[in-house]
């Protein structure tokens, strides 16, 4: 199977409940396939990927956080998987930016988001944990738990 590849940046975004921000999408070529993943996307050519995410965060939320808040990538994955007819092998990275508390402003959606996502939420871990729901990473809950024990607890004044 041939692979289109792909950069992309991800955020963990959590508020001081411990919740994550996700977001609940489908595959426009299959939309009976709906799943929840963080915010993030892809990456520009020579485009850093604290940059990339900083810049996915603020089009898909609203939340405009200075390069500085991100840090150091706090995850990294290959993931496999189809989207609108393609296939991508996609090396993304992670960065973990904590919110007292945010209102979701989806109006910087692209067409492709307006087009496949359909809703968001704020997940708590026992939510994450008990879902029989798709969510990518698969191992959200176990990464967030790892991530957040190993975090200094500072937050994106908002």
């Amino acid at each position: 199977m041939d692979f289109t590849p792909r950069r992309a940046a991800r955020v963990l975004l959590v508020d001081e409940a411990g919740r994550v921000l996700m977001f609940r999408g489908f595959d426009p070529a299959r939309p009976h396939h709906r799943y929840w993943f963080t915010p993030g996307g892809g990456l520009a050519a020579e485009e850093p990927s604290a940059v990339g995410a900083a810049r996915e965060l603020a089009e898909e939320t609203g939340l405009r956080v200075p390069l500085e808040h991100l840090g150091e990538p706090v995850w990294s994955e290959v993931t496999e998987y189809p989207f609108d007819g393609v296939w991508y092998r996609q090396r993304q990275e992670f960065f973990l930016v904590r919110v007292p508390h945010w209102e979701v402003d989806t109006t910087g959606f692209d067409e492709v988001e307006q087009g496949s996502i359909d809703g968001h939420r704020w997940w708590g871990m026992a939510d994450l944990e008990a879902t029989t729901e798709v969510v990518y990473p698969d191992d959200l809950a176990a990464l967030l738990r790892r991530v957040l024990a190993h975090s200094d607890g500072g937050a994106v004044p908002c």
